[in-house]
């Protein structure tokens, strides 16, 4: 979805407020398909003072597997963005500031990437999720699966072996 900003851009004091839906059922990430469902989308802009600014607010259902038990979970995000526009930058790159040219925003492409850098680097079922057995590769959440949990480096075993 592209919004035209020309009228925010020309005229102070002016605002464009748009509720959207965003279909990015098709985006690959990680190795899948993780959302399931539309992002429902708030976005407001408004030229206070000659500085237009952007705020967005991104509802979503997020689908992936656990990290650490790679069960199937499905989790609700509730995110808000805040940036601020301007129609050509004075330096060649300034992150505090999206440069629109020709007054106009992909609010798609925006939300997608604000999206994916505001994802949680590690995506677990629960916090204290117990992982798999690093032996069997039962679900430890589920519960113990009877192997020795005690380990000994190979490298140490005959250190053992006298201490016995």
């Amino acid at each position: 979805m592209v919004l035209d900003l020309k009228d925010v851009f020309a005229c102070e004091g002016a605002s464009y407020h748009v509720d959207t839906t965003l279909n990015l059922k098709c985006e690959e990430i990680r190795g899948g398909y993780p959302f399931k469902s539309d992002v429902k989308v708030s976005a407001d802009v408004q030229n206070r003072s000659g500085m237009v600014t952007l705020e967005i607010d991104a509802d979503f259902d997020y689908t992936s597997n656990c990290d650490r038990c790679c069960e199937s979970v499905t989790k609700r995000f509730e995110y808000s963005f805040f940036h601020r526009l301007i129609a050509k930058l004075e330096e060649e790159y300034n992150d505090e500031y999206i440069e629109t040219p020709d007054m106009t925003l992909d609010l798609s492409e925006l939300v997608l990437s604000d999206i994916l850098l505001e994802l949680p680097s590690k995506f677990l079922c629960r916090r204290d999720c117990q992982g798999l057995c690093q032996k069997c590769g039962q679900n430890l959440n589920l519960g113990d699966c009877g192997c020795e949990k005690q380990e000994i480096d190979p490298r140490l075993e005959k250190l053992k072996q006298l201490l016995d």
